[in-house]
């Protein structure tokens, strides 16, 4: 237990795929977050410099062997061999500095360590490195974790009304071809498109909402300076890639650096996609939310192996909403001791990734208001047009 509590967590048991789509209970929870909290050991809490490097140290050692092998022996292999050898590398490049993405993604939180300036640092080195611009993301963020599932006020993935869909809406959601362009451009395109125009972000209406832009309406007076040094992070790995490639060639460039990284964008948006996507899960309006039930409203998935690759950030997202500023490593410890508490609150699908993506691409195209009950600031999402 004082280990840090890597122990697995056992998903809530599941009869059924019905149960696993069962709605989750909209009403307040007849628990609070102190309760929460007090069943979650202490050490829980605690942040470790040395292990939250550790970790990062990790991530950076492998995708630096990575690179290593690939610009030193791929072009020693026999030809036909190197048509296997740069997909693995890109794969498993991807995947590693996912890895980082998160931890970077933990400083933001303040969960890296206990001083701020060390985890805005890392985590500015280390999203600049990914082309993310840090505090942009971080303050955008933290709108998402005090708003989840509002349909007002929540950052991403806020979900349409069926009288938003567009008429086109019908085509690409009703049929398989329509809904493999969606799934294809929302999973190449889909995170550049949110920071650059806040696609499936919430609306703003007083000004272009883009990450890039320090005088955004994403962000207040006291906040405009830091999207100048996101941005400054953010173009200083542009030039350096620049000089990489007339160095190196554009060809290297892209293979060694832009293939993994765009898959790097496709895991976030996956992942993303489904912790916030389920057909069980609730939506408010403002008559009807408030700050637990919405962060009740996500959902832990089963990755396999690559959830120790992304640091649990699949498996332990619910207790990352509850407490994001603990530590990932202590996160799965967490879950398992607020599940006994949560109760019926807990969502839990071991559904493959694949398949639950493309379940949830059919059937959760839009939200409307809750038929089953009078509850109707509660939205539950819905597919047919």
């Amino acid at each position: 237990m004082g280990g840090g509590g890597r122990m697995q967590v056992t998903p809530t048991p599941k009869n059924s795929e019905t149960n696993t789509l069962k709605r989750v209970p909209c009403e307040t929870p007849p628990f609070t977050l102190g309760d929460l909290k007090k069943a979650i050991p202490p050490h829980c809490f605690k942040r470790s410099i040395p292990r939250s490097f550790s970790y990062l140290l990790c991530d950076i050692i492998i995708s630096s062997c990575l690179y290593y092998l690939s610009t030193t022996y791929f072009s020693l292999l026999p030809h036909p061999l190197s048509y296997f050898a740069w997909p693995l590398y890109w794969v498993s490049q991807g995947c590693v500095l996912t890895g980082v993405w998160v931890i970077a993604h933990e400083c933001g939180h303040h969960a890296f360590s206990d001083y701020q300036w060390l985890d805005d640092t890392v985590g500015l080195i280390s999203h600049s490195f990914l082309l993310v611009p840090y505090f942009s993301w971080k303050y955008s963020h933290r709108r998402h974790h005090s708003n989840t599932a509002s349909l007002e006020r929540d950052e991403v993935f806020v979900p349409k009304k069926k009288s938003d869909i567009k008429w086109y809406g019908k085509y690409l959601n009703n049929n398989p071809l329509g809904r493999t362009v969606m799934l294809t451009v929302q999973f190449t395109l889909g995170w550049p498109l949110y920071l650059a125009f806040n696609v499936s972000g919430r609306p703003y209406y007083n000004g272009f909402a883009c990450h890039f832009h320090p005088n955004a309406p994403i962000y207040n007076d006291r906040e405009r300076l830091q999207i100048y040094i996101s941005d400054a992070g953010v173009l200083s790995v542009c030039y350096a890639l620049y000089r990489y490639a007339a160095s190196q060639g554009v060809a290297s460039m892209v293979c060694v650096y832009g293939v993994p990284l765009l898959i790097v964008n496709g895991f976030l948006v996956l992942i993303t996609y489904l912790q916030h996507t389920h057909p069980s899960l609730p939506h408010y309006d403002s008559s009807e939310w408030d700050w637990l039930r919405g962060a009740l409203a996500t959902v832990d998935r089963d990755y396999g192996i690559l959830n120790k690759v992304f640091h649990n950030i699949t498996d332990t997202h619910v207790a990352h909403h509850l407490f994001s500023t603990m530590p990932h490593y202590n996160a799965m410890e967490a879950t398992k001791a607020i599940k006994p508490i949560l109760g019926e609150y807990y969502q839990f699908d071991g559904t493959p990734v694949v398949k639950a993506m493309w379940r949830e691409a059919k059937e959760c195209i839009y939200v409307e208001p809750d038929r089953q009950g009078d509850k109707k600031g509660v939205f539950w999402y819905n597919n047919k047009l």
